[in-house]
């Protein structure tokens, strides 16, 4: 439960929705689990959404085994968590955080649900890595409630969470994002409503050009991979980092960037394009730009 000014109340345990049982979505709901928040997780693949239960409870009982979890702590985060395939669920939800396929019409779609199931207090947050969250707003009733709150992959790992504020956010939806993510113990950064915010609009050119190396014969996927990590200490190399997130979502990013900035130099690599075609999403899939059939 939020208090007047937006911000979690500490008497109160707060009640989180996620939607989306991906990697990502699988990941908020843990965090918000293991922090001690009450968790609705929804997918409407009702067999995903067992297994993504199922991965969710074994990640928990493996930080009690590596002692990063007291065993009461443990039982407590998988008890926070609910898993649905009815979105009616979220009607006490306090927060919900989208983590669904990188669309702008399919979460618009979805935020026009959420707005007339939540309650009339509760914030509306999207995991996007690079839509407008003031096209999101636009379709709901509470525009100054709407957020970006970008985690990064994977979610219980990695340090950083992007905020992002729409036209209309207010400084209490902002404040109560801020304060979550801290009690997640994530480091903030904070972008403007621009297409791919801060770390996409870096990341993904960079990844899209190593794409072109590939394609116009530069060098191998090996050698380009090897040189950025040995020559600019990246722990991945970017066409790996592109298996690890997939193709498929760095094809979007890149047509977001393309769209929403409408330059040249963010035009899809040919190759990454029929990779896409191809079914060559990444790690997730088996194979990207690598293969991963025999890991």
């Amino acid at each position: 439960m939020l208090s007047r000014r937006g911000l979690p109340r500490e008497d109160v345990k707060m009640c989180i929705g996620v939607v989306g049982c991906g990697q990502m979505g699988s990941g908020i709901a843990q965090l918000a689990a293991v922090n001690g928040y009450e968790v609705w997780l929804h997918d409407a693949d009702s067999v995903a959404l067992s297994k993504a239960r199922e991965s969710i409870s074994s990640r928990i009982e493996n930080l009690v085994l590596k002692g990063y979890l007291t065993k009461g702590k443990g039982t407590e985060a998988i008890r926070n968590l609910r898993c649905t395939s009815n979105l009616e669920d979220f009607h006490s939800a306090d927060m919900v955080i989208e983590a669904i396929v990188e669309s702008e019409d399919v979460k618009k779609k979805l935020f026009v649900q959420l707005d007339n199931i939540v309650k009339s207090s509760s914030i509306l947050a999207s995991n996007t890595s690079s839509i407008s969250i003031t096209r999101l707003a636009s379709v709901t009733s509470r525009p100054s409630q709407v957020i970006g709150m970008h985690f990064m992959n994977p979610p219980p790992v990695m340090k950083l969470v992007e905020i992002i504020r729409g036209a209309s956010t207010s400084d209490d939806t902002f404040n109560a994002t801020k304060s979550l993510a801290e009690r997640f113990g994530k480091k903030i950064v904070c972008s403007q409503d621009f297409s791919g915010f801060i770390v996409n609009r870096v990341l993904m050119p960079m990844i899209n050009e190593a794409f072109y190396a590939l394609y116009t014969g530069v060098a191998t996927k090996e050698d380009i991979d090897a040189g950025m990590k040995l020559g600019t200490n990246h722990p991945m190399g970017p066409l790996e980092l592109a298996d690890h997130i997939g193709l498929d979502v760095c094809l979007s990013i890149m047509k977001v960037l393309h769209a929403g900035l409408g330059d040249s130099k963010y035009l899809p690599c040919p190759l990454l394009v029929q990779y896409v075609d191809a079914g060559r999403l990444g790690r997730k899939k088996g194979v990207g730009v690598y293969n991963y059939s025999k890991i």
